[in-house]
């Protein structure tokens, strides 16, 4: 089913998130990825997903997601390399009348902890919940596709290599 998604991410400062909604393991990983597209497959819970998206402007992708036999999406992700799938716990939950979701991230993106809400446009208002940190959305290495190639924890790591190689 194609959509437009527009999506605003914000890293969470605080734990005053927890306890609002259930979680639910996530696994997924991308089979292709080119600068502006990605095709990604999802396990989540009972369920398997195949999704293309690719960009459009500002914080607005296009997006199709099509629901796959779950045995054939366990497939797909053990064909990919162990060290770029992403796991996380998602939590979702209403929080004054806008729908949150709050991944924190498990193995090699441990320590990450990103919420996100989906918006009918760009410019719709919203209330900020106390415990949102900074926003994100258009910083390409909090995108999961990225992570994938380049987990947080490796982050400080290319922090110092960039510093090295620049002579700082």
């Amino acid at each position: 089913m194609k959509q437009q998604e527009i999506e605003r991410k914000f890293l969470v400062k605080s734990d005053g998130w927890r306890g609002l909604g259930p979680g639910k393991l996530y696994r997924q990983g991308y089979i292709a990825r080119t600068q502006d597209r990605t095709v990604r497959v999802r396990v989540a819970g009972d369920r398997g997903t195949l999704t293309i998206k690719y960009r459009g402007e500002g914080i607005v992708r296009n997006e199709f997601e099509y629901e796959i036999p779950l045995d054939e999406a366990q497939a797909l992700l053990d064909g990919l390399d162990p060290g770029e799938i992403i796991e996380k716990t998602r939590y979702t939950f209403s929080c004054d009348g806008n729908v949150w979701e709050v991944d924190e991230f498990m193995g090699t993106n441990r320590g990450l902890i990103v919420a996100e809400i989906e918006l009918k446009s760009e410019e719709q208002p919203f209330t900020r919940p106390e415990w949102l940190g900074e926003e994100v959305s258009k910083i390409s290495r909090y995108l999961n596709v990225e992570l994938s190639k380049l987990p947080y924890t490796a982050w400080s790591r290319e922090q110092k290599e960039e510093r090295k190689n620049s002579g700082v």
